[in-house]
């Protein structure tokens, strides 16, 4: 019995070594609760495996209890007006200094446009709760938090229609008349996947010539912005790293544009671009795009591209479909000319060390300069991806504090 004991408690031992313990940067503050944190969403990530491996239910279905998991009924309180409405069919969370009478004196407004993945995430979570007051009572802002549609049940374009509507609904001179909003004072905001669907609508809005208002500014946190080349230095460098291991990246990838498992395995060995995506591969060339001091080690080469016309490693696709998705800059923002990011309103672009995305934000920054757009880049040598979200006890982080503190000062001096 004793040696059982012994036994049980090696193995026990050896798993929650397994799922607890993993080698994270000296220079990451808080390693431990990283670790434990990360702990849920690895063992949540292999439950999901398993899940859809025997045909219960499929990954994302699985994986989307993250987001129930911190899911909050959004209320009022003596500083903040709580509404839930309908933008040309979209559902929005409003939120709205107190006392939300009409005055004449017009506000600020963020559209903001939360993270996830397309498949995961909600504007009714906590962190994002918690964030829209944030901005509400220092900015003295309202805060139209968008509830768009998510991937797998609806791909892609759809997450970012449903986005693309509620701004061109809301950037209305009576709509913002209703809400005693600035025109000239408007901004987009997201982080990750909702980072990825603002720089989109900011750049399709300048494209509308029927828009008359405008985005004043658009501020990206940590957001992806390209589908062509997922063997960046920072997907090669952090492929591991807590929170969004490249796996899980380019499974929401995949999972906006198909449900073909054929083009998970085509993006994992970054053989996935078909002859659409030929022309297109110069805007994410990181050679060129990534100053020299984020390229590391990694040496640079042109990802394959496939010869057969519409289909994308494997995937068949005679509509055009993922293929022609992948290159599209509705998904994939930073594949458009410095020409079609010349006239884009002011940026704050921020970007975290240990975070596959790191290289998207920092190319987009460094494009959007040159093609001569003010843009505010801060990268944080000793954040990770999706960071700024973790504020609620127990997975609260000072960087989180300090990403907030920074980003809410910049609208405040912007905006």
């Amino acid at each position: 019995m004793r040696l059982k004991g012994i036994v049980s408690l090696i193995v026990l031992g050896s798993l929650s070594a397994y799922y607890i313990y993993e080698p994270i940067p000296e220079e990451i503050d808080e390693r431990w609760k990283l670790m434990l944190t990360n702990s849920f969403f690895r063992a949540l990530s292999h439950l999901a495996d398993l899940s859809e491996l025997l045909g219960v239910k499929d990954y994302m279905g699985v994986m989307y209890f993250i987001t129930l998991a911190e899911r909050v009924v959004p209320l009022s309180d003596e500083h903040v007006l709580v509404t839930e409405e309908r933008f040309d069919g979209v559902e929005v969370v409003l939120y709205q200094p107190q006392p939300a009478r009409p005055t004449a004196d017009l506000r600020r407004a963020v559209i903001y446009l939360h993270g996830g993945g397309w498949c995961l995430g909600s504007s009714r979570m906590s962190p994002y709760d918690m964030l829209a007051r944030t901005l509400v009572t220092d900015l003295n802002a309202m805060v139209l938090s968008v509830e768009y549609r998510l991937a797998p049940a609806h791909h892609f374009p759809v997450p970012y229609e449903d986005v693309y509507r509620v701004v061109k609904h809301f950037l209305q001179k009576e709509v913002l008349a209703r809400y005693s909003v600035d025109p000239g004072r408007i901004a987009v905001s997201g982080d990750s996947a909702g980072g990825n669907l603002a720089a989109a609508v900011s750049q399709q809005l300048r494209q509308d010539p029927d828009q008359q208002i405008q985005l004043k500014i658009q501020a990206l946190l940590y957001p992806v912005l390209q589908a062509l080349d997922l063997n960046t230095p920072s997907y090669q460098q952090n492929r591991d790293m807590p929170i969004l291991p490249r796996t899980l990246m380019v499974r929401f990838w995949s999972e906006y544009f198909t449900s073909d498992k054929a083009l998970f395995r085509a993006m994992m060995s970054n053989t996935h671009n078909g002859p659409e995506s030929a022309g297109l591969l110069k805007f994410v060339n990181w050679s060129a795009h990534l100053p020299e001091s984020y390229r590391a080690k990694y040496n640079y080469s042109t990802p394959a591209v496939g010869h057969d016309r519409g289909e994308t490693a494997g995937v068949p696709s005679p509509d055009g479909g993922p293929s022609r998705a992948i290159g599209d800059p509705r998904a994939s923002p930073l594949l458009v000319p410095d020409s079609a990011l010349r006239s884009l309103p002011k940026a704050y672009v921020l970007t975290c060390e240990y975070d596959v995305l790191r290289d998207d934000g920092v190319m987009y920054a460094t494009r959007l300069r040159g093609a001569g757009v003010a843009v505010t880049h801060e990268h944080y040598a000793a954040g990770f991806h999706g960071a700024l979200m973790f504020t609620v006890w127990p997975t609260h982080f000072a960087i989180a504090r300090r990403m907030t503190d920074n980003y809410v000062r910049w609208l405040e001096e912007n905006l």
